[in-house]
């Protein structure tokens, strides 16, 4: 890595973490609460009332960077399980099945579980204090 890459890797990792952490965060608002857009309709329940706060209150942490490492294990799990669900039994390939967007979250979230909360996050400011 060239120094300059190298000089900002730590906050290019802050800005990935709160930015998946956010996207997340608006796909669980829109199950739970039809915001922003159209509620869903249609859905089986357990897409409105497991899928919803897990990917809010998951997104919500991770975008904080609370709890980072369960919460983003968590949401990396989830997503494999919504891809193989919800993608998976119709191809195989995610360009074919449409689950690019799960898969992506998956491994995001499995390297962000992995990585830690890093800088500008609230596990950071609780560290520091004890």
């Amino acid at each position: 890595m060239t120094p300059f890459m190298s000089r900002f890797a730590s906050q290019t990792y802050a800005l990935m973490r709160i930015v998946a952490g956010f996207l997340l965060l608006w796909h669980g608002m829109q199950k739970l609460f039809g915001f922003p857009g159209e509620p869903q309709t249609g859905a089986p329940a357990y897409i409105v009332y497991v899928a919803g706060p897990i990917e809010l209150f998951g997104g919500l942490l991770v975008m904080l960077g609370l709890f980072t490492g369960w919460a983003a294990f968590l949401c990396s799990g989830f997503m494999a399980f919504a891809y193989w669900m919800g993608h998976g039994t119709h191809a195989l390939l995610p360009v074919l099945n449409k689950g690019e967007l799960a898969a992506l979250y998956c491994f995001v979230f499995l390297f962000i579980s992995a990585q830690g909360p890093g800088i500008w996050s609230l596990d950071r400011v609780r560290a520091s204090r004890s």
